[in-house]
């Protein structure tokens, strides 16, 4: 399991260059899933960032640094061009925060070089690492990056598979997820509005045998009322992901030796 934006952790050098309150932070973090997850592993190998996802986002490309927060972003004609997502403000180094922009000044290149080498690099070598040795072992690896969302419309799901469209994970693993939450009375869509991001991206190869799904949790399944602290419905919350893991184990084992026979 992978869990990259539940972070609660603000460095002060952050918090001085904040133009709206600390509070407004909150609004980037998938509050509290991190308790989630960390309550439903087993045996499972998990990461988790404690840094909050506005000092660097670990579901972002190196590339994606956005000028308008950053001295160092690329400049026009660079060979990487602006996703969505950096366009709207959610870049390496989140912009905004629901409707406000999050920062007083811009940081320097040094700044953000220093981040991604200390708080980026190391947390996407351990994640590789880690499924290059579930694949030795077993001749598969399934990833689960966790995350959580807000409540979609009245009646919308209240979990989001996201597999690339097809193109991060074999199809008997994410058919093992929706039959686990269709079980426990959880309604599912798939890709839509979340498809997963740069570590499906970065960390799936299923030809190769490396599996990955993104996880959206609808918060108001596991949080209070006001979206806050662990409510009522935490413990089934941790108890349908832990059947979702326990599933796809069995799964991932079922066809491991012929995989590794491969």
């Amino acid at each position: 399991m992978s869990v990259p934006h539940a972070g609660r952790h603000y460095p002060p050098a952050l918090r001085a260059a904040l133009r709206l309150p600390p509070s407004a932070l909150v609004g980037l973090e998938d509050r509290h899933v991190d308790a989630v997850a960390i309550d439903a592993r087993t045996d499972e190998v998990m990461l988790v960032q404690q840094l909050g996802r506005a000092w660097i986002d670990l579901n972002r490309s190196e590339q994606e640094r956005d000028s308008r927060v950053d001295e160092g972003a690329a400049r026009p004609g660079s060979p990487f061009p602006a996703s969505a997502k950096l366009r709207s403000g959610l870049g390496l180094v989140p912009r905004r925060a629901g409707a406000g922009n999050l920062w007083r000044r811009r940081f320097t290149d040094a700044d953000i070089v220093a981040r991604i080498e200390a708080d980026y690099r190391p947390y996407h070598a351990a994640l590789g690492e880690a499924l290059a040795a579930a694949r030795a072992r077993f001749g598969v690896a399934v990833l689960i990056d966790v995350h959580s969302m807000p409540p979609l419309e009245r009646g919308g799901a209240r979990v989001v598979i996201g597999d690339r469209f097809g193109q991060a994970a074999a199809a008997r693993f994410v058919s093992t997820v929706e039959a686990v939450t269709a079980a426990a009375g959880l309604r599912t869509a798939l890709n839509t509005p979340y498809a997963g991001s740069h570590i499906l991206d970065r960390h799936a190869a299923p030809a190769a045998g490396l599996h990955a799904i993104q996880l959206e949790l609808d918060r108001s399944l596991y949080l209070d009322a006001a979206l806050d602290r662990p409510g009522p419905g935490f413990d089934d919350t941790v108890g349908a992901l832990r059947r979702i893991l326990a599933a796809l184990a069995t799964e991932a084992l079922s066809a491991a030796p012929a995989l590794a026979a491969e």
